[in-house]
Order: structure tokens, then C-alpha cells, then sequence
């Protein structure tokens, strides 16, 4: 096997953009959703903050060309642990990765707290596409099935970034305006699929427990069954409008078929 020259990975907060087009750096940046190369969060526990079991697991994830989004684990929001996110014109997640094979795959249980929305946005706009919170989900796939444009971009995404971008992405969130269970496909990617499950003013300031059946909410999405599940994360946006979001995410739980939870992922 011939031996390859080890990368030099850009710097999670900082990524230096490249001499491309900007739809092209967005659209890497969206595809690569989950296949970047991960920070881990600092050690060191803020004062009024307080270390959280599953923080380990988790990790920050920059954006080509975009400033990172603020998470920090909170001991308390309105009566339970929370990640608190700030984003203040920028774009990144906190991820985590893990492995669930199709036959295994149930349901997904999550819960956010969102004190605002952001008012000019518009997920069915891709110059308007930010959310104060989204629950991404990262599926493998047989990448043979890539139509020729997606497959150029996922090569492109991995010389810049040094990982292979996920086959598909499954985005939950919460749009100002788009209708309930609205499928979304990505604006500059169709490797990417976005469920409105919140919309609206209602709800704000409280939290929000949504259960999802994540075979069905695929296969509704992108027309054929998943692959295995290979990364969750967390992200909250406002790069498009270059406005300010803020949002708490509570507990993630991996459900079996039968409705009982096989994983806690943040507690």
C-alpha cells in the first residue's frame, strides 16, 4: 500500500477558507457536517457551570470558513442540566460519535429550551438557514450511490478536511414558519435533510421533549432505509443572518424498538 503524507487539519475554531467559491465552501461545510475533525472541550470548569458525566464523550466541531458556536455544560437551566449554546454569527456543533447498525435503530428522545427566535430566518432560504436549535443525525451509506456532483463534493470535503463527509444527514429543528413535520432538503447539499418538529413562537421559553422514530423520519426524508447511525450533535446557528441565537439543549436517549432506552447520550 502506498503510503500517503499525513494532513495538516485546520484549527476547529478558526478554519481558513479556501480559494473556492462560496456556495462551494457552504455546501463542503454542510456535507461535512459530522465527518470534521473534533476539539475536545476544555477540562477546566467555568464558575456556575458544572462538569456533566457525558461531557467526555462529547466534542466540538468547527466549520470551514465559520466562526465556532459557543457550548459550555450548565448544572442547572430551569430545573435540569443542560448545554447552554451561544451563537453570535457563527456555526458549529458539538458531536458525538457512536455506531447503531439499521436492525437496531428505534426511536431518538431529546428535549431544548429556546428563549427566542431568530427573526429573519428561514430554513427554506439558504441565505436565511439558521435554527437556534438542531439535533443532527449522521448515517453511513453505500457511497457508490452518490450521484456524480455529490461524490466530487465529498472527495473536495475530505482533502480539505481529512475525513469523509457522512452518505446522508438528518437534521430535527425548529423554523420560524415552515409547517410541522416539513421535510427541508439541504440548500446547497441533498445529502442533507432537515423535520421541522417545532415552529413558531409556540413553545419558546419552555422546554421541549420530542421522540422520534429515526427509520420512518429517514426513510420519509430521503426515500430509502438508513444505514447505521454513526454521530449525533448538537447545533445552533445564526452565520446566514449574522444575528445572535441562543438555546439549551437536555437529555438525548437512543430508544430500542421496544421503547426502552438502550443509551444515554446527554443526561
Amino acid at each position: 500500500m502506498t503510503s500517503r503524507p499525513a494532513r495538516t487539519r485546520p484549527s476547529c475554531h478558526r478554519l481558513a477558507p479556501h480559494a473556492l467559491a462560496r456556495p462551494w465552501l457552504a455546501a463542503i461545510a454542510l456535507t461535512s457536517v459530522l465527518g470534521l475533525s473534533a476539539c475536545a472541550l476544555p477540562e477546566r470548569t467555568p464558575a456556575g457551570e458544572a462538569s456533566v458525566p457525558a461531557a467526555a464523550a462529547w466534542a466540538e466541531v468547527g466549520l470551514p470558513g465559520k466562526r465556532a458556536t459557543r457550548y459550555r455544560f450548565v448544572a442547572s437551566h430551569d430545573g435540569r442540566p443542560a448545554v447552554a449554546a451561544l451563537s453570535e454569527g457563527s456555526a458549529s456543533m458539538l458531536r458525538r460519535r457512536l455506531r447503531v447498525e439499521p436492525a437496531d435503530l428505534g426511536s431518538i428522545r431529546f428535549d431544548w429550551w429556546v428563549p427566542s427566535l431568530i427573526p429573519s430566518a428561514d430554513l427554506r432560504d439558504r441565505d436565511a438557514a439558521d435554527s437556534p436549535v438542531r439535533v443532527v443525525l449522521a448515517f453511513d451509506g453505500d457511497h457508490a450511490r452518490l450521484s456524480p456532483r455529490n461524490r466530487m463534493m465529498f472527495e473536495l470535503a475530505q482533502t480539505l478536511t481529512g475525513e469523509a463527509p457522512p452518505y446522508a444527514t438528518l437534521m430535527y429543528v425548529w423554523d420560524n414558519a415552515a409547517p410541522l413535520e416539513s421535510v427541508i432538503p439541504g440548500g446547497r447539499s441533498d445529502r442533507i435533510r432537515k423535520i421541522v418538529v417545532d415552529a413558531g413562537p409556540t413553545g419558546l421559553r419552555e422546554w421541549r421533549r420530542h421522540e422520534r422514530d429515526i427509520a420512518r423520519d429517514f426513510e420519509r426524508a430521503f426515500g430509502e432505509p438508513p444505514g447505521p447511525l454513526i454521530g449525533v450533535a448538537l447545533m445552533t446557528d445564526s452565520d446566514n443572518t449574522v444575528s445572535r441565537a441562543a438555546a439549551y439543549y437536555g437529555s438525548i436517549e437512543l430508544l430500542g424498538r421496544g421503547g426502552t432506552a438502550t443509551r444515554r447520550l446527554l443526561d
